[in-house]
């Protein structure tokens, strides 16, 4: 026992420790435990009893020497022998009892010893006194080499301190110098600007050093000055640089001031805290964070298009670490996509899974609810006023994390990292590696859909929820109680029994704050959706009973169009949601049959059909340019030689005679037209057929007139002159 005695100014006086009590119990040893001279001493217990009772000795509970005692695998070798050594010295004394505890035995003991051992008596007492100021254990004779030298002292130096070198020795060089106060401030200031601030290494940092503070300038011709660098035993070495500049360095500044705060924070911060502190129940606290997934997909619309890579959205429970809801969606990040996730969260993930085939039950996924508090990162899709009031309108609060620190969202950005690496980077088309020369496009390789990957996105979060096992969930008592398993739903279950299900809304309600708005044109031809950047009139529509009740569509023809609010959900552009009586209350808007083309595609990729078709258009302008081009400079030439031609044939020829013979010309023409076009469906002859053909009749069957050329008349002739006469009559 230790014991601290204060004098009558409350002071501590001195520290005993108690080596032994009189059977009696009337008479006590103690010794003084920080004098370097002390024997033990016999006092009266009734002193110490009173002292005690009033106060003027306390019992003290924390030994200086308890580090001494620990177990032997922890001490040295070395240590071990010197404590073996120093209890064979005095083993007969110890070994004797209270005996030593009086001077006249305790003389006699030490002569003995010294006569056994052949040690001297100085040795003798410093070793007793030593054991029975450390405790009385064995581990007390233990050496105090930590205590050797002048750790923490100022030394007066005298000559070059440490091993001389190789080149001093052999070679008789000079031994460097010692580094004093003033150079050991040099080598900080040094550190901290060349190393610390413009990110050089300590070897170049250590040359910078050596160049601004040992050296001398000389200018050169050219004016330029160069330094001279001292000879190498009058400079520090890159070691002293090294050793001072560790040894004086702050570590937290000197990080931050290399790698910058937000590096720090993000890689080297202390981390003694848990998020799961901060979410006691389920539903308290989500985190949500977007990436872009590391796999190319391609259009259910066309197979053979490569539409890119998606942006995933996860929300994570952080009491239970379930994923709650997600979302994959071409667009973002974006508010569209993140509230899309939260959508999915407050879902029937029963019916949800039923839409892409996968049949569950409840327990599978049990979570169709709304937080508390949403943890996000400051992403313009969160901080929007559209987010702040969606959420504020279903009761949620929200809580961005400091710039740059995504380490405060970590189970939604470790999740990011189990996705890619339990399944995306597996699968064609994935992005896990950097494409080296000469392999194959990884792009090439891509062939899901977004909703075929929605789907394998489904069977990833039910095989977690369901199985992953969480080997660092801090547990609490009362889950070890219930033998409760480190799976997040069983977690979530345990949570929902022990403080209550999450708050849940209506569909309605959800529908309306979460989904994304938009605005729809009421037209002749139904009830058209419109998106902003893609155009999209007339190519999706709508009907709903409040439109076919009203005449909206005959209205619209009568009157021209006019927009109404809608909600809609990208995923399923089979229906939207038109808005009415200022956004109380929704109706149902089923997509017309004419529209039934994208029947079983996602809005993104309807966006993108249209997208790439005017691109297509664009793409095909210059042609497009190019044949019009061509096409006016032939009918320019056209026109300029029929001109010529037309004036040539009218020379001399009055007006009165080009007008007279219309009717006679435009016969003569048609005559000519049904003679020239007339197909002869006789097989051809050959020449020598031809030669004994019969030769033409002299009479002409063809006739030349100042009116131009005219055939012969046909038996059909006068018929047509008739019909003619009759055509002209009625008219």
């Amino acid at each position: 026992m230790l014991i601290e005695l204060h004098n009558e100014c409350g002071d501590i006086f001195t520290v005993i420790r108690l080596l032994w009590i009189d059977p009696s119990g009337t008479d006590i040893v103690t010794i003084d435990l920080n004098n370097s001279k002390a024997f033990p001493v016999l006092q009266r217990a009734e002193e110490i009893e009173a002292a005690l009772t009033e106060q003027k000795a306390f019992i003290i509970d924390t030994d200086p020497y308890a580090y001494l005692h620990r177990p032997e695998d922890l001490i040295p070798e070395t240590h071990r022998n010197f404590r073996d050594n120093a209890w064979n010295k005095i083993a007969l004394i110890i070994e004797s009892g209270y005996k030593a505890f009086f001077p006249y035995e305790r003389g006699l003991l030490v002569r003995q010893a010294i006569e056994l051992t052949g040690s001297n008596k100085p040795t003798i007492y410093q070793l007793l006194r030593s054991y029975w100021q450390r405790g009385q254990k064995l581990n007390a004779l233990l050496p105090n080499y930590d205590h050797c030298g002048g750790k923490g002292k100022k030394r007066n130096i005298t000559k070059k301190l440490g091993a001389p070198s190789k080149k001093t020795k052999l070679k008789g060089e000079p031994p460097g110098i010692n580094i004093n106060e003033q150079l050991r401030i040099i080598i900080v200031k040094s550190a901290k600007k060349y190393h610390e601030k413009q990110k050089l290494t300590l070897k170049d940092a250590h040359q910078r050093m050596c160049e601004d503070c040992f050296s001398v300038k000389i200018k050169q011709k050219d004016a330029n000055e160069i330094p001279l660098l001292l000879p190498q035993e009058q400079c520090p070495t890159l070691r002293q640089f090294n050793y001072w500049y560790y040894k004086d360095r702050d570590l937290k500044k000197s990080l931050i001031s290399r790698e910058g705060k937000r590096k720090f924070n993000l890689s080297y911060r202390e981390v003694l805290g848990n998020s799961t502190e901060m979410a006691p129940f389920p539903g308290a606290l989500w985190q949500i964070d977007s990436t872009i997934a590391d796999i190319y997909l391609v259009s259910s619309l066309d197979r053979s298009r490569i539409i890119g890579r998606p942006v995933l959205y996860l929300v994570v429970d952080i009491f239970s670490r379930s994923i709650v809801g997600f979302s994959v969606a071409l667009e973002g990040p974006s508010w569209l996509g993140a509230s899309l996730a939260l959508e999915n969260a407050t879902t029937d993930k029963v019916k949800f899974c039923q839409e892409f085939g996968i049949t569950i039950t409840t327990e599978d996924w049990n979570c169709n609810h709304l937080c508390k508090l949403l943890q996000t990162d400051r992403g313009s899709e969160y901080l929007s006023n559209n987010a702040r009031e969606a959420l504020k309108s279903i009761g949620i609060e929200i809580s961005p994390t400091p710039p740059y620190r995504p380490d405060w969202k970590p189970f939604v950005e470790r999740l990011f990292r189990l996705i890619n690496d339990e399944v995306i980077h597996f699968q064609p088309g994935a992005v896990h590696k950097p494409k080296e020369r000469g392999e194959r496009d990884y792009r090439l390789d891509a062939i899901y859909t977004l909703d075929e990957f929605r789907a394998i996105m489904i069977r990833l979060i039910l095989y977690y929820n369901n199985y992953h096992y969480l080997t660092e969930y801090p547990m609490t008592k009362h889950m070890i109680e219930d033998h409760v398993q480190p799976v997040p739903s069983e977690l979530w279950e345990w949570g929902i029994r022990s403080y209550g299900r999450p708050r849940q809304e209506t569909l309605e309600i959800i529908r309306l704050n979460l989904l994304h708005r938009a605005d729809a044109s009421v037209t002749r031809y139904g009830i058209c959706l419109r998106v902003k950047g893609v155009n999209l009139y007339n190519r999706l529509r709508y009907t709903c009973e409040s439109a076919m009740r009203e005449q909206w569509f005959i209205k619209a023809g009568m009157k021209g169009t006019w927009k109404v609010p809608v909600a809609y959900d990208p995923r399923k552009p089979l229906v939207i949601y038109i808005l009415l009586d200022a956004g109380k209350r929704m109706e149902v808007c089923e997509m017309l049959p004419v529209s039934k083309t994208f029947l079983d595609s996602n809005l993104e990729e309807i966006m993108d059909h249209f997208a790439e078709q005017n691109f297509a258009q664009e793409d095909a302008q210059p042609n497009q340019r190019q044949a019009k081009a061509s096409l006016n400079a032939y009918l320019k030439q056209q026109k300029t030689d029929a001109t010529e031609k037309t004036e040539k044939a009218r020379q001399g020829k009055s007006k009165q005679s080009l007008l007279k013979g219309i009717i006679n010309n435009r016969k003569a023409e048609k005559h000519y037209e049904q003679d020239k076009n007339a197909r002869d469906l006789r097989p051809e002859k050959t020449a020598d057929q031809l030669e004994t053909a019969l030769p033409i009749q002299a009479n002409n069957q063809y006739k030349d007139t100042e009116e131009g050329y005219i055939p012969a008349p046909e038996e059909t002739e006068m018929l047509n002159e008739v019909i003619e006469g009759m055509w002209r009559n009625d008219r």
